[in-house]
């Protein structure tokens, strides 16, 4: 019995890695001509092999009520949204190590929903993280007057991810009363696969695509990262303390894709995007300590 309860630090582990690989290689199949639409098509079947595990895992005792699947689904697209703008916009436009620090704020929103509509109250280190969150935006879209990357598609793109993302959280905080984790991730898995047919049709087919395995292979390796990730996570914050994992989860897997972007592409922030970044990291883990 010790030694399953102790299993939620290799989920938590796990997740953390995995999501800050994914988010630092999220580009690779897009640079090589595989475009995002379709690399969120191939993210959404992923999801399918963790979700037949989840289901096993619980001799298929799916939640069917009709509030169980109208919330799981709400669940899901909110994800499956974030996911489609994330790789239709975001990762098109603009760089993982300025993007991933923006949606990993996502907290921010779970929180003030959480205020106004389940009326609950948040203690100062809560209003900390907001506060550093609200400061930390703005810097990290500057620009200069060098025709750098700026605050164009990408930041809109980023913010309604970490919208999306954040809006997701609140509605997964309120379901996890009345559902099981497992069912969440199946609706979750069936809301990413029904947005796939929207995200093939946005795809701009007159342009050369990549179609070898440094596309839609490489696409493949790397959005099942994020989808065993997506797992974990549930058998994490199973067995596990919250205010551990959540950090773990929410600040360190961003740390990782920063480090890795600025070292595998080779670039520095300016200073003020640095600062940025410092400080959602900050937030992110003052955020999940609350």
């Amino acid at each position: 019995m010790e030694q399953d309860k102790k299993k939620w630090i290799l989920y938590a582990v796990i997740t953390t890695v995995f999501w800050g690989i994914w988010g630092a290689l999220i580009e690779i199949p897009e640079k090589a001509g595989f475009p995002g639409t379709l690399s969120y098509v191939v993210w959404s079947f992923t999801m399918l092999i963790p979700a037949f595990f989840a289901l096993k895992n619980v001799n298929w005792a799916l939640d069917k009520s009709p509030k169980a699947i109208l919330y799981g689904m709400l669940i899901g697209i909110l994800g499956a949204g974030g996911q489609m703008l994330l790789f239709t916009g975001a990762i098109a436009n603009g760089p993982a190590y300025l993007i991933f620090p923006i949606i990993s704020l996502s907290p921010v929103i779970t929180i003030l929903l959480s205020m106004l509509l389940l009326k609950e109250r948040a203690n100062q280190r809560a209003w900390i993280g907001i506060i550093l969150a609200l400061i930390a935006i703005p810097l990290l879209s500057y620009s200069n007057s060098e025709g750098d990357v700026g605050m164009g598609a990408w930041f809109i793109y980023a913010i309604l991810v970490f919208i999306a993302w954040g809006t997701q959280g609140y509605f997964m905080k309120s379901t996890n009363l009345f559902m099981k984790a497992e069912s969440i991730f199946f609706y979750m898995t069936v809301s990413g696969i029904l947005l796939a047919p929207i995200a093939y049709f946005m795809t701009d087919f007159s342009k050369e695509i990549n179609y070898g395995f440094d596309g839609p292979g490489y696409a493949f390796l790397i959005q099942i990262l994020n989808s065993v990730g997506a797992l974990t996570i549930v058998y994490a914050f199973r067995h596990g303390k919250a205010m551990i994992v959540s950090p773990m989860t929410n600040a360190l897997a961003p740390v990782i894709t920063i480090v890795l972007s600025l070292i595998m592409y080779a670039v520095f922030p300016e200073t003020i995007r640095f600062i940025g970044m410092i400080l959602a990291v900050v937030s992110a883990f003052v955020l999940a300590f609350d």
